[in-house]
């Protein structure tokens, strides 16, 4: 076969393009990602793979040979890893940033592979490669064995529900084909594997550079009997789940109104079948109805099945919407609020407990708060770690609240049900995956015990109306001298009250934290508590804290209710603070002696919409102080 002949077009598409698009529908698909270490030839082997593939024609075999001229890292040889690393700043560097995705085909498979990035911080980019996965090709340097990331990417795959795995010992050329380098990387990977649960494992020794073991055996490793890889990606059996063998679950994407006459729901169905007269229930609501109608572009059908898109109308003129699941009238999925679900971080700020995050999943977008880490798994020895919070890249077990239930499944029965993202509601980065493993319901024996005597009751009878007055603002900017004098002058009055100082907390109740993002996020969550059990108790709380993120503020407000929360925004210009700052803590920070410190290497936030904004640029503290005090007593004006 000639050059030109390995890269012409197959004479078919010419001849009869209906025959050649109906040959290649009848092949079965088979998705895969290339995963593993930075610079294991993940991107090298892909390029080959299509070479071999004959998916490289003429024009592109020119491109490629002059960009491996000016990009490549081979010499004088293509640089296959070309074929697919896109971005000027892939082939600047060498490496893989982005996803890349390609299709290729032989004679028995279609396949679409994934290109991961092997970069440690580029992991997310491979959680998303792997969420629709079939197989996964685990690449190891034969120089230098399996690596953190290696195990890392492993891990990942496991817990993304891939079940098949190819350990490809890559680069075998550059070790003189060595088969003991070959059985003991084989060991080593086994070892892990086998600990942290990955499915079946195919070990081939390879080179993608050369073309060793890639489509045809290698003359260089008599001593592997094995197949080579495309021979194994055209023959290994995927069980994928029957999908209409199990309950109907159709995620609502879309409500389509066309016209004052039609009214249907749109979505993908993501497991089981539907058929017309078919009894359904709409979930969250739990409404029952019956599907009138099932429509596509192409007309009216008789039944949909699992991966189709279809509109549905439904018998009944009821509620539903986006973010709706319509399933089987008789197996419905779960709805909770509360649920434990694996994290992989994937944003350089670490996660903060009680920090309002937007959860999405599936088709359903909610408020979520997360709890702190109940472990962080180590992916080298799969030690279940205590921790804090979540890092860059961590994997933990969580505990996820909603601020309203959502239909879910586990992910390991259900991946569009059960697979989320999380958002963060300031940047809209996504900040973390989640698979989420059960629903939590509390204890039997834990619940909120009864009292005779309410909170009504206790504000009664000292007379008040119990308040949390919260003061946030720069350090140095008042709001400690400001709270003392509040509480002076309410306690002049006769006023219940109590001050909660962030300095006198850091005593005892969080004397234990630190002053990292994530332990001043449980500070302000420990001193909201307190707030709401004090003001339980009647009291008017004053609190006075920096809390710099407005999410910390509006976990507190929820906690409290809004007829409780006072948001006090004590607004100082930061040179103005400075000038204040007796303790030289801005002077520190500036010489970088305080890390984190709000107003230099931190940021604040300041509130929006506060009840009270104190200027303490024009105001006195005192006048300041008597503000607040009217507000609370009830003799307030703007103008004051």
């Amino acid at each position: 076969m000639t050059a030109t002949d390995r890269f012409a077009p197959d004479p078919l598409i010419a001849d009869d393009i209906d025959a050649y698009l109906a040959r290649h529908a009848e092949k079965s698909l088979l998705r895969f990602i290339t995963c593993g270490s930075v610079d294991d030839g993940k991107s090298t082997l892909i390029g080959r793979l299509l070479y071999d593939s004959r998916m490289v024609f003429d024009d592109q075999l020119a491109a490629l040979r002059a960009d491996s001229a000016r990009f490549g890292t081979q010499g004088e040889a293509i640089d296959f890893a070309l074929l697919v690393d896109g971005l000027a700043a892939e082939r600047e560097q060498g490496i893989t940033i982005d996803v890349a995705y390609r299709f290729f085909a032989t004679d028995k498979r279609k396949f679409i592979v994934a290109d991961t990035p092997g970069h440690e911080q580029y992991t997310r980019n491979m959680v998303t490669g792997a969420s629709t996965a079939d197989l996964a090709v685990i690449l190891v340097d034969a120089r230098k064995g399996v690596l953190p990331q290696t195990r890392r990417h492993s891990y990942l795959t496991h817990l993304l529900g891939v079940r098949h795995v190819v350990l490809a010992i890559n680069k075998m050329d550059l070790v003189n084909y060595d088969q003991h380098t070959f059985d003991a990387i084989v060991a080593d990977y086994a070892a892990f594997s086998q600990s942290c649960g990955v499915g079946e494992v195919t070990a081939i020794p390879l080179s993608g550079f050369r073309g060793d073991n890639v489509a045809s055996p290698s003359p260089h490793m008599p001593w592997y009997r094995g197949p080579t890889l495309i021979a194994h990606l055209e023959a290994v059996e995927i069980e994928r789940e029957d999908g209409t063998a199990l309950p109907l679950r159709l995620p609502v994407q879309w409500v389509n109104r066309p016209n004052l006459d039609f009214r249907g729901f749109a979505g993908q169905i993501a497991s089981g079948s539907v058929r017309s007269g078919d009894p359904v229930r709409l979930l969250p609501s739990g409404r029952l109805s019956h599907i009138a109608r099932i429509v596509t572009m192409d007309g009216e059908l008789a039944a949909g099945v699992a991966g189709q898109s279809v509109t549905v109308t439904l018998a009944d003129e009821v509620d539903c919407s986006r973010g709706d699941v319509i399933a089987s009238a008789d197996a419905p999925p779960p709805i909770a609020d509360r649920f434990s679900a694996t994290l992989v971080w994937m944003d350089e700020t670490l996660m903060l407990p009680g920090r309002a995050y937007l959860l999405k999943l599936g088709t359903q977008t909610v408020s979520a708060t997360l709890g702190a880490p109940d472990h962080v798994v180590d992916v080298n020895t799969l030690d279940r770690l205590a921790a804090r919070t979540l890092a860059l890249n961590d994997i933990g077990v969580v505990d996820v609240a909603t601020d309203r239930p959502v239909v879910f499944e586990p992910y390991t029965e259900n991946r569009m049900l059960g697979g989320f993202i999380l958002i963060d509601r300031a940047t809209n980065a996504t900040v973390a995956a989640g698979m989420i493993r059960k629903a939590l319901r509390r204890a039997d024996n834990v619940h909120w015990q009864a009292t005779e005597v309410t909170p009504a009751a206790r504000a009664a009878i000292k007379g008040q109306q119990p308040r949390i007055l919260w003061l946030t603002g720069l350090s140095g900017s008042g709001k400690s001298t400001i709270a003392n004098l509040v509480e002076q002058k309410l306690h002049a009055l006769g006023r219940h009250t109590f001050l909660l100082d962030g300095d006198n907390l850091r005593h005892g109740l969080t004397q234990d934290l630190g002053f990292g993002t994530a332990d001043r996020a449980e500070n302000i969550r420990r001193a909201g508590c307190v707030a709401k059990l004090m003001a339980d108790a009647g009291l008017i709380v004053i609190a006075a804290f920096i809390s710099p993120h407005r999410a910390e503020r509006a976990m507190v407000r929820a906690m409290a209710g809004p007829d409780q929360f006072v948001e006090i925004f004590i607004d100082a210009p930061l040179d103005l603070a400075e000038a204040r700052d007796v303790k030289g803590l801005y002077a520190r920070a500036r010489r970088g002696e305080i890390a984190g410190f709000t107003g230099i290497s931190s940021p604040y936030e300041p509130p929006e919409t506060p009840e009270i904004r104190i200027d303490t640029a024009r105001e006195s503290a005192e006048d300041a102080a008597d503000r607040i005090v009217e507000h609370v007593i009830g003799v307030w004006s703007y103008d004051l």
